[in-house]
């Protein structure tokens, strides 16, 4: 057993505020260092990772249930939210890591998180910069890590972040995707291989340049300072106005 007696008390009193069968998993994007990020928690004791996630309580309803999780991960709740599918195959369930996460001394919270659950999933994107991860009682690790390169995850939480990345890739020009992951500052560089991560593909520097400006959605700043010797490239931030215009309509890159 890897949680305390007094983090199961709290658990076994919280299932009877809680729809039976029915959770809540979301995929929390980011973008640092050129790469996609997902933030994930690894369980207590055990070498295997999960998504934030969590129940729907009788008095919420799911979007609630999903701004709490957010919320309770990253502090944080403003942020671009959307559901995306709902998961809910026979073999979703890992009775043995539950087993070993709760041990056996609650027979009836084993039971409640052992049934059948189906998953509503929504994925989220915010800045990595501006939230600091804290884990939930069942976990020891909050963090993110590279899209590419994910660790064993439980049951199909992988298929579910594969999910939702294929989604992302599909909606890009609906999404408020560079003004969610990036600073508020930002080069075309910057911006440039943000697209290249989502878009799995190199783009050319002058036709993406000469293409986003004409969209007309940029501010731009005075120069990056940078000390070297080449020319410092100029800074730029989301005119939000035209911004959120344009992607009512779609903002056609692609």
């Amino acid at each position: 057993m890897n949680l305390s007696t007094d983090q199961l008390n709290q658990l076994s009193i919280n299932i009877d505020h809680w729809v039976p069968g029915h959770s809540i998993d979301c995929v929390i994007f980011g973008f640092e260092d050129q790469k996609i990020k997902v933030l994930i928690l690894k369980l207590k004791g055990i070498n295997l990772w999960t998504l934030p996630g969590g129940f729907v309580r009788k008095n919420q309803n799911l979007d609630e249930a999903a701004i709490s999780i957010l919320k309770e991960r990253v502090s944080f709740q403003d942020v671009f939210l959307n559901q995306f599918h709902t998961f809910g195959g026979l073999d979703r369930k890992d009775l043995d890591s539950l087993h070993q996460l709760l041990g056996d001394q609650d027979k009836k919270l084993l039971a409640w998180l052992g049934q059948r659950f189906i998953t509503t999933c929504y994925f989220a994107l915010l800045n990595i910069k501006s939230v600091v991860p804290q884990p939930d009682p069942m976990s020891d690790q909050c963090k993110w890590v590279d899209l590419n390169n994910l660790p064993t995850l439980y049951a199909d939480h992988k298929e579910i972040i594969q999910k939702a990345f294929s989604h992302i890739r599909i909606q890009l020009n609906y999404l408020p995707f560079g003004l969610s992951l990036l600073p508020e500052f930002f080069t075309m560089t910057d911006l440039q291989s943000l697209y290249e991560s989502v878009l799995i593909k190199k783009l050319d520097r002058g036709n993406f340049q000469k293409k986003m400006l004409k969209l007309g959605i940029f501010e731009r700043h005075k120069k990056k300072i940078t000390g070297g010797a080449h020319r410092a490239p100029f800074l730029y931030s989301f005119n939000l106005t035209t911004y959120n215009k344009l992607l009512k309509e779609g903002i056609g890159f692609m």
